[in-house]
């Protein structure tokens, strides 16, 4: 498996698919409501593997020193088997070489046990998407390299 930034436009194309496939179809969200105002301020990453996006992820800078990730989306068949986690390790490995101390996201609650078992702790209950999905937000804090 390799996770990296996409770059082709079929990797493009596929990495806005599964987003929308995992995080807006399943709730009769618009094709086209994946795709969010900064994307090319973003850092994004997918996971490829034997050729195909089977994880996708986005992080930007929401004030001095932090990342927020978004748009975390594992396909279904893909799930549990460490691709979230690479995904995640990959974007704060690229957070520290910004000089980021730390990583905000808005989890769903059903990936709220994934994000504490690497690290992440919850600050607040945060918004319900769609009416139905809660969320919750959580940090984690990075160490930069000495």
């Amino acid at each position: 498996m390799e996770i990296k930034a996409p770059q082709t436009d079929s990797e493009w194309k596929a990495y806005y698919a599964l987003r929308f496939n995992v995080l807006r179809e399943p709730w009769n969200q618009p094709l086209g409501s994946e795709v969010l105002a900064d994307e090319d301020q973003a850092i994004h990453a997918i996971a490829v593997k034997n050729g195909e996006v089977q994880g996708v992820a986005r992080m930007h800078e929401s004030s001095p020193n932090q990342g927020q990730v978004r748009c975390v989306a594992i396909a279904t068949a893909a799930q549990g088997k460490g691709i979230g986690k690479a995904i995640m390790a990959y974007l704060e490995d690229q957070a520290k070489t910004k000089g980021w101390t730390e990583i905000v996201l808005e989890a769903r609650e059903n990936a709220v046990p994934f994000y504490q078992a690497i690290g992440y702790c919850i600050i607040a209950e945060s918004y319900l998407l769609f009416g139905e999905i809660q969320h919750y937000r959580m940090k984690k804090a990075l160490k930069l390299p000495e």
